[in-house]
Formats: structure tokens, C-alpha cells, sequence
């Protein structure tokens, strides 16, 4: 799902990115054109199970921690009962070689018994000790798996999608939720390498966004170490023989909930060569 995703950013990009020059006494505005962006989580079933309740509506807003996909408890609930009962089996084996270890030891320091009583009965708590440890590990694990089965929000959010419906059984993996976080969004754009150089971290930018009149104040966040060659989706047919870098141009404050795929132009000014 996400590198379908991807691929519609990229598409969104084909007809919508340009690359202008605008001069203006010392310096020159560089313009792009873009998408924006948001980060998307996508949330995974832990393991094939049938959905048994969705708590919340695609299109809401969700803090973290909430619970957005419940699947069905039944088979690893009635599995961890089965390991608390071999646990409470083992603690009594354990209490039992115990006993007969404080036996055997009393015997031998009284010499009455053997040594070879004594190490038997000492070889039987070690293997006792064990299980009762193996036991513990098995309930921790069926717990950390139920606990799993009540999908929870990482981070506050939009619930974006929700890819099955109540009563479906999920695969093992299979996406069952993709949230788009509360994060500050980005707009996505390519500069040629003619003028990486002279762009920096942390410089200021503007980015205007389709449909909204205002130019949101914005700065140059990550700009990619490796250059690739223009993507048919990034820049003018001109630009097309050039190599580009990815870069995000990051709004400070946008100042309302904006979805990611919108079209957007960004404005970078660049003192002249």
C-alpha cells in the first residue's frame, strides 16, 4: 500500500512541477512547483484475525494510543489460559522437588543418604526451576500477543483508511489502518544541480498552496545527498537531461489541517552568482 502511495505522488508530480527564475536586483527567486506531503503511518495485524470491532470512522481525528482496529482475543486468550495452568503445574513441581531437595540434604549432612539420592534430587529442582521459568516466558509471550490483537494509534492523527471491514479476517501483515499524523506537512519538490549549492538547511521559503490565496512561510528541511536523473514527473521538458536532487521544503505554520496530494509552488530566494 505504501509504495502505491508513492506512485500517486509521483504521478501527481508529472503535470504539476516547473522550475522559473525571476531576478530581482541582487538576488533571484527560484520557483518549483510540488505536492504536499504528510507522514503517513500505515498500521499492521500482527496476525490473521477477524476484525471484530472498528471503534473509529475514517475521515476523524484520533490521539495516539487510541484504539482504532480491535481483531478477535478468543483463540490467544483461551492459549494463555492454557500456559497460566502449565505454570501453576510447574510451581507445584517445583514446590514438590524443593521439599525432597531439603529432604535429601538433611540426610546427607546426618549421613543417612547417599550423595547420589542428593544429587538426583538437586538435578530435579534445577530442571524444575526451568520449567517453571520456560512457562513464565510462554504467558509473557501470549500476553504481549493479546495484548497486540487491540491495535492502537502511534501518534495523534487522521484516520485516513481503513482497508477491511468489520468481520473480514486479516492476513498476518496485512495494513488495516493508514493514518496520516498531526505532523507539519512538506511540499516535495526537485532542484536541478545547478543550484544545490547555493541552497542550505533552515533557509527560508514560501509555499503557496492550490486553492488557498496566502503564501505560507516555510524552510528548506532535507535536500537528498544523491542526485538521480530527472524523474519524467519532476521538471520542465527542458530540465529533463539533468539530474535533481529531492528536496522538502517545510511549512513553519500552515495554520490548518491540509491534505497531503494538494499541488503546491514553491518560492526560494538565492543571492545571484
Amino acid at each position: 500500500m505504501k509504495k502505491m502511495l508513492q506512485c500517486k505522488t509521483k504521478w501527481l508530480l508529472i503535470a504539476a512541477a516547473a522550475m522559473a527564475f525571476v531576478g530581482c536586483g541582487d538576488t533571484e527567486t527560484l520557483e518549483l512547483a510540488g505536492t504536499l506531503e504528510r507522514r503517513t503511518l500505515e498500521v499492521s495485524a500482527p496476525m490473521s484475525e477477524i476484525i471484530v470491532a472498528l471503534p473509529v470512522k475514517e475521515g476523524e481525528h484520533i490521539d495516539k494510543d487510541t484504539i482504532i482496529v480491535q481483531l478477535d482475543t478468543e483463540v490467544v486468550a483461551a492459549e494463555l489460559k492454557a500456559h497460566e495452568a502449565a505454570h501453576a503445574a510447574a510451581n507445584a513441581m517445583l514446590k514438590e522437588a524443593s521439599g525432597e531437595f531439603s529432604r535429601q540434604a538433611k540426610l546427607v549432612r546426618a549421613k543417612i543418604a547417599t550423595t547420589q539420592a542428593y544429587d538426583t534430587a538437586r538435578r530435579k529442582i534445577d530442571e524444575a526451576r526451568a520449567m517453571v521459568a520456560e512457562k513464565e516466558a510462554r504467558i509473557t509471550q501470549a500476553k504481549k500477543r493479546l495484548n497486540d490483537l487491540t491495535i492502537r494509534s502511534r501518534v495523534s492523527g487522521i484516520l485516513d483508511q481503513l482497508p477491511y471491514d468489520l468481520g473480514e479476517r486479516t492476513p498476518a501483515g496485512g495494513v488495516v489502518a493508514v493514518i496520516i499524523a498531526d505532523d507539519k506537512p512538506w511540499v516535495r519538490v526537485w532542484l536541478p544541480t545547478r543550484v544545490v549549492a547555493r541552497i542550505q538547511l533552515g533557509q527560508e521559503a514560501k509555499v503557496k498552496v492550490a486553492g488557498l490565496d496566502n503564501w505560507f512561510d516555510a524552510t528548506v528541511g532535507y535536500v537528498s545527498r544523491e542526485p538521480e536523473f530527472t524523474p519524467h514527473y519532476a521538471l520542465t521538458e527542458r530540465e529533463t537531461a539533468h539530474l535533481v536532487y529531492e528536496t522538502k521544503i517545510r511549512l513553519k505554520d500552515p495554520q490548518r489541517d491540509l491534505p497531503p496530494g494538494i499541488p503546491a509552488r514553491v518560492r526560494i530566494s538565492l543571492q545571484k552568482k
